[in-house]
């Protein structure tokens, strides 16, 4: 039957997704093809939803045992490190040594698959930590939904900018996963959306985190585009990082 068809899919993209972007122990797919990875770039804003929704959880349930702001923020941001494993953090201090970094196309691209961190990617990650717990530490109580929204949306981008950049060298993680189809990035960006509209206060505030994650993600495209001529897997975590963190901005001002 075409529906139960279609939750089957669902289903698998779920799984990879998850295995994807987190450190979440699932059992291994009998098989992946292609295809299922491309197609899986749909899930990943549920993906972010769910991260979201648990290192929310933690912050609030800190805070209620009268734990400072700051200092739960800071487990907070340690817990979503283990979930995820830090990939994404990897992958922005991995681009801010190559483009701070290289001369040259190639020497950007040999520097970023350099598992060494250098000085770029070290002052890359404290300061995207120390604003986020800051964001943290000012929504307090408010940072479950914002939370929520950051790391669904910061998911959600990464299908256009996969489906919109060729990959930058001929195997690592974007030519693995593929380019999207238009379908697909739709839909991921409907669920991002949708998340977001279900946690915003306002449609004003809905309208301001899509559009701060919209520009966020063009502006590292173009970052992309202009020094390694595509995208690589450590753009794609420096892209969803850098959302991140604009995202949470954004709760703390709107």
């Amino acid at each position: 039957m075409p529906m139960l068809r279609s939750l089957h899919r669902w289903s698998v993209d779920v799984r990879l997704a998850t295995a994807l972007l987190t450190r979440v122990p699932l059992p291994a797919l009998p098989s992946v093809e292609p295809d299922d990875i491309a197609r899986a770039v749909r899930a990943y804003p549920l993906v972010g939803a769910v991260v979201g929704l648990v290192l929310g959880l933690v912050m609030v349930a800190v805070l209620s045992v009268g734990v400072p702001a700051l200092v739960a923020a800071s487990i907070t941001l340690a817990i979503g490190l283990l979930v995820t494993g830090a990939l994404h953090e990897d992958g922005l201090a991995d681009t801010a040594d190559g483009l701070g970094g290289g001369r040259d196309v190639a020497t950007k691209l040999n520097i970023m698959r350099d598992h060494h961190i250098g000085s770029y990617g070290t002052l890359a990650l404290v300061l995207t930590m120390v604003i986020k717990a800051a964001c943290l530490q000012h929504l307090a109580l408010g940072a479950l939904p914002a939370l929520v929204t950051a790391h669904a949306l910061s998911r959600a981008v990464l299908g256009g900018l996969l489906a919109g950049l060729p990959p930058a060298r001929p195997d690592g993680l974007a030519r693995l996963v593929g380019r999207p189809s238009f379908g697909i990035v739709a839909q991921s960006a409907l669920l991002g959306i949708g998340v977001v509209v279900m946690t915003a206060e306002a449609a004003d505030d809905a309208a301001l985190m899509v559009a701060v994650a919209g520009a966020t993600a063009w502006a590292m495209g173009l970052l992309a585009l202009r020094h390694v001529g595509g995208v690589t897997g450590d753009i794609c975590g420096a892209t969803q990082q850098a959302v991140e963190t604009m995202v949470l901005i954004a709760w703390c001002v709107r």
